[in-house]
């Protein structure tokens, strides 16, 4: 069996923040193609209520 040292297990796990990053981006990308329409449709929604009704900025 391999003799593992402090060393040896901090070069092995090195780019594990990397590869999980990647993983989570690919992920959030994935989601934001998928759900395009609806999250148009929703920014859309908010931008109308906050700036051309002045509900929002009327109040400030």
């Amino acid at each position: 069996m391999k003799k593992l040292n402090k060393h040896s297990l901090i070069k092995s796990r090195l780019g594990m923040g990397t590869v999980e990053i990647v993983i989570i981006i690919a992920i959030l990308v994935a989601l934001a193609l998928t759900f395009r329409t609806a999250l148009a449709k929703y920014s859309s929604s908010v931008m109308d209520y906050v700036f051309d009704e002045g509900k929002v900025i009327g109040q400030i």
